[in-house]
């Protein structure tokens, strides 16, 4: 009888270990960027991995040299936004939890991104001119538009005396 007690108390201890070691966060922060990198995989647990571009500025060689960002979506809701994020090319800012255990049902890494931000509007594609409707390629002479004379101002000859 006394054996049961003990397993049962051994079992309760690593499962509250455990629980604390997978539910209780680490850290918590934020990210912002652009998502270069969104798929659901896993052999036997499927999960939504991805890669946010983080960007960033090297002072030693004065140059921008890409840092990236690995991260884990456990909520159907956020991939989904960050899917949407995705196709319109926007930066997002990703609110994220990290966690001391990463476990295969969990996801790949050990940042759980818990809610998304989208900063801005969706960017144009590469070499179209967002100010020119229907986004004609840049180095195309732009249209020129005449503006129509106000009715109050009328057009006098060079030659004419008044």
């Amino acid at each position: 009888m006394r054996g049961i007690l003990y397993f049962l108390v051994f079992l309760l201890v690593v499962f509250g270990i455990l629980y604390v070691l997978t539910g209780w966060s680490y850290s918590d922060g934020e990210r912002a960027g652009t998502v270069s990198k969104f798929s659901r995989r896993g052999f036997v647990f499927k999960t939504y991995e991805g890669v946010l571009n983080v960007g960033g500025f090297s002072g030693e060689t004065g140059s921008l040299t890409p840092q990236y960002f690995d991260f884990s979506v456990k909520d159907e809701a956020v991939a989904a936004q960050i899917t949407q994020a995705v196709k319109t090319g926007q930066r997002v800012t990703l609110h994220y939890e990290e966690k001391i255990l990463k476990l295969p049902w969990n996801g790949d890494t050990k940042y759980y991104i818990t809610n998304v931000e989208i900063i801005g509007p969706p960017q144009q594609p590469y070499g179209t001119n967002p100010n020119y409707p229907g986004g004609q390629p840049q180095g195309y002479p732009q249209p020129q538009t005449q503006q129509p004379a106000a009715p109050d101002q009328q057009a006098v000859p060079a030659d004419s005396t008044l």
